[in-house]
C-alpha cells in the first residue's frame, strides 16, 4: 500500500493522507496487519473511531436524551443524563459524564477504573480511542510509554496509530478477517456505527484487494 492507495481507501484529504500514512503503515507492519483484507478492515474501523482520521480524543458532548440509549440505564440514569447531558439550558458536562459511564462497578470490572476520576482521565484517546486504566496500562507497556502518568501521549500521531494496531491485534481482530460485525463488537463493545464501518470497509477493500 502506498500513500495514494491509503488516501483512496480511507477517503481522506491529501493533507490527512500525508499526515497519517507513514504512522499507520509502520503500525500495521509492526503488528502484522499485512493481509490486504485485514488492512482494509483496520483502516475502516479506525476511520469510524476517529471521525475520518480527524479526532484523537473522545467526544462526550452527548445530548441529555441520548445518553441512556447509548450507554444503558445500568450505567447512567435518566436523572443523571438530564443533569449532565447537553440541553437547551446548559452544555454537556463531559467530565461528569465520563466519570459516570466509565466509573462505578461497571468501570471497575470492565476497564480497571479503580480511582475516582479515572473515567475522565482515561477516556478514549488515539485512533482507536483506547479507554480505561487497564487498557492504558497494557497499551503503555506494549508501546514503552507511561500512559498512566501521561495519557495524553496517545494524542501524538505515532502513538495514536501504534496503539490502534496494538489493540486490533491483541484483542483478536485478525481472527475474524472480513467479518465487519464481529470486529465492530471487539472494537466498539457493541455495534455502534456498523453501517459506517461496513461502508468504509467496502471502500477500502475495493482499493486494496
Amino acid at each position: 500500500m502506498n500513500q495514494s492507495q491509503f488516501q483512496l481507501a480511507t477517503g481522506v484529504s491529501g493533507e490527512l493522507a500525508a499526515r497519517w500514512f507513514v504512522h499507520i503503515e509502520k503500525a500495521m507492519q509492526q503488528y502484522g496487519i499485512t493481509n490486504p483484507l485485514d488492512q482494509a478492515m483496520f483502516l475502516a474501523q479506525m476511520g469510524t473511531e476517529s471521525g475520518g482520521y480527524t479526532r484523537l480524543v473522545e467526544n462526550l458532548n452527548y445530548a441529555a436524551d441520548k445518553l441512556v440509549g447509548v450507554f444503558g440505564a445500568k450505567r447512567i440514569t435518566q436523572q443523571q443524563a438530564d443533569q449532565y447531558g447537553r440541553n437547551s439550558s446548559h452544555p454537556a458536562n463531559q467530565e461528569a459524564i465520563a466519570n459516570i459511564v466509565y466509573g462505578g462497578d461497571w468501570g471497575k470490572a470492565n476497564l480497571g477504573n479503580t480511582v475516582q476520576g479515572d473515567g475522565w482521565k482515561f477516556r478514549g484517546r488515539g485512533l482507536k480511542q483506547i479507554t480505561g486504566r487497564e487498557n492504558y496500562q497494557k497499551c503503555g507497556a506494549a508501546l514503552g510509554v507511561d500512559l498512566l502518568s501521561n495519557p495524553d501521549a496517545l494524542l501524538q500521531d505515532d502513538a495514536a496509530a501504534m496503539s490502534a494496531a496494538w489493540f486490533y491485534v491483541s484483542k483478536g481482530c485478525l481472527n475474524h478477517t472480513g467479518d465487519v460485525k464481529a470486529i465492530t463488537k471487539i472494537i466498539n463493545g457493541g455495534t455502534n456505527g456498523l453501517d459506517d464501518r461496513q461502508a468504509r470497509y467496502d471502500k477500502a477493500k475495493a482499493v486494496l484487494v
